[in-house]
């Protein structure tokens, strides 16, 4: 017997409802049940699947005495099912009413809901995901889990396993399990109802509905968060987004919090470069791009991406935005990486990197659309911060010349390449790229000076004795510059165009420092702060 379990906490298992809508182990469950010599009590097409694996099953029906009815709208909303599930045992009131009235206890209730989330995902219409709206199973759930002192339940077939082996080995669950079982019970009810209410409100189009609820399935407890000393686990939830939450770990280390939050970030920054153009790989550290390029091929883009920065890179987690081949694996696994994230790898490819045991390889099977809607949350004392997501992209903006000279199709090249870099590094952002390169970055300055300062002086390191990889660059900028001294110090770092959201009221100072150098200048009218 479990150390946690005494005899009078087990409560043994004589009759079991089950209505799920994923299957997956249910035979193998249900066969286990009734070997143990547990009823069996089923709805619908749960009950179909039991009966054509030959177990012997009660429909519902003969409890409640009524049929399913409504299209399967009504059919355990029934004080026959309801009681059996919530009358206190040891309770004399309770019994009586039980005994009175013809109920049986119900002591194991397994259900899993209609699949709204899923349905939602796909793009299904307002009326079959009203549909997927589950009632019966939530209110099961809820007063399964509340009335836990004397009934299990179960809403992830991953517990399967743990009801059995109490069964087997103590003749029932322990009051350990049943709690863990029914806060598991209470944060998915919670998790399924916020996302009804989510799709609601974005069906009505309110970006501020009065409550707000997010809920997550735990992916992975982690070893420790941002800090040794603090505690984390990743979730995955919401819509459904390739990245992180989607990808396969192929081989390496554990992911620790810091890895899943620059790997998010780089592959995020990724996407923005689409891969029918040209391959693209983003280098990141401590969640800025230290480092990104274009190129013919994946390898050229990553030598061009790590020119920039080499420094920074040294531990940093590598991005492509196409399937990860045998050159590219050898050129990153030249320097020390942390993660690489990608697509997909070629097999080749793979077993490149699996010379390095401790290096984290990452497919994610597609690369998240840049144009996509959702919501981004930020943690507050006491609250928190829900903003649409940053979906502007530069492609889409209508650049406005606003200095005497115009740019020429090459600078144009690059201050888009530019700006989309700038979208993803902290602010004040400040990016200089030339050839679809990155040459100089400056992030999370709280002066943009300052952050142009840091970026210039970055490509005179990278250059070392040879002339700066700033000289004949341009520059992006993730907001307006207040004041010309920052476009001034870009200037003098070797910058002929710039690309900047503008609207400061000094516009007009900028725009005759630009005239006055005889540089080009384009304003997006998109603000790109990232904090």
């Amino acid at each position: 017997m479990s150390s946690d379990a005494t005899s009078s906490d087990i409560r043994p298992i004589a009759r079991a409802l089950l209505s799920v809508s994923d299957k997956t182990g249910l035979v193998p469950f249900a066969q286990a049940l009734a070997a143990h010599g547990v009823e069996l009590v089923s709805t619908g097409g749960t009950r179909k699947v039991l009966a054509e694996a030959g177990l012997s099953v009660r429909d519902v029906s003969d409890l409640t005495g009524f049929p399913e009815m409504m299209d399967g709208r009504v059919k355990t909303l029934h004080p026959n099912v309801h009681g059996g599930i919530l009358a206190i045992r040891a309770d004399a009131g309770h019994c009586a009413s039980m005994k009175e009235h013809g109920i049986v206890p119900i002591d194991l209730v397994v259900v899993n809901l209609y699949p709204f989330e899923e349905t939602v995902a796909r793009g299904a219409g307002f009326d079959e995901c009203v549909e997927n709206i589950d009632i019966g199973g939530p209110a099961m759930i809820r007063a399964a889990a509340k009335n836990h002192h004397d009934v299990t339940v179960v809403v992830d077939p991953s517990a399967y396993e743990t009801v059995l082996t109490e069964i087997s080995t103590l003749g029932g669950t322990t009051g350990i399990t049943r709690r863990k079982l029914a806060q598991a019970a209470y944060a998915r009810t919670a998790s399924y109802d916020g996302a009804i209410a989510g799709w609601f409100a974005s069906v009505e189009g309110d970006a501020a509905p009065a409550r707000r609820v997010f809920g997550g399935r735990l992916a992975e407890a982690l070893r420790y968060g941002e800090n040794p000393h603090q505690e984390a686990a990743f979730y995955v939830g919401g819509t459904p987004r390739a990245g992180v939450a989607t990808a396969r770990q192929l081989q390496g280390k554990a992911l620790s919090y810091n890895n899943l939050n620059d790997t998010d970030a780089a592959f995020e920054a990724v996407a923005e470069f689409d891969p029918t153009r040209a391959p693209a790989v983003v280098i990141v550290k401590h969640a800025n791009p230290c480092g990104v390029a274009e190129g013919p091929t994946l390898v050229e883009a990553y030598r061009k991406a790590l020119a920039c920065d080499p420094t920074s890179a040294f531990g940093g987690i590598v991005a492509l935005n196409r399937t990860l081949d045998a050159d590219a694996a050898r050129a990153i696994v030249d320097i020390f990486t942390e993660v690489i994230v990608a697509p997909d790898a070629t097999d080749e490819a793979i077993a490149i990197v699996g010379s390095k045991k401790n290096l984290r390889l990452l497919v994610t099977g597609a690369l998240p659309n840049p144009r996509a809607g959702g919501l981004a949350v930020k943690s507050l004392a006491g609250g928190f911060l829900v903003q649409s997501r940053d979906n502007a992209v530069v492609d889409d903006m209508e650049l406005k010349v606003v200095t005497k000279r115009a740019p020429t199709e090459a600078e144009l090249a690059d201050m888009a390449f530019a700006f989309r870099v700038a979208k993803h590094v902290k602010s004040n952002a400040i990016v200089y790229a030339k050839d679809l390169a990155t040459v100089g970055i400056g992030a999370g300055q709280m002066s943009r000076v300052d952050s142009a300062r840091i970026a210039a002086r970055k490509a005179l390191d990278a250059a070392g004795l040879a002339e700066p990889l700033t000289k004949g660059c341009v520059v992006a900028s993730d907001a307006f510059f207040p004041f010309a001294d920052g476009l001034i110090t870009a200037i003098e770092a070797g910058a002929t165009a710039v690309i900047q959201p503008g609207g400061s009221i000094r516009d007009a100072d900028v725009i005759a420092a630009a005239d006055a150098a005889g540089i080009a200048m384009v304003f997006t009218g998109v603000r790109h702060f990232r904090h």
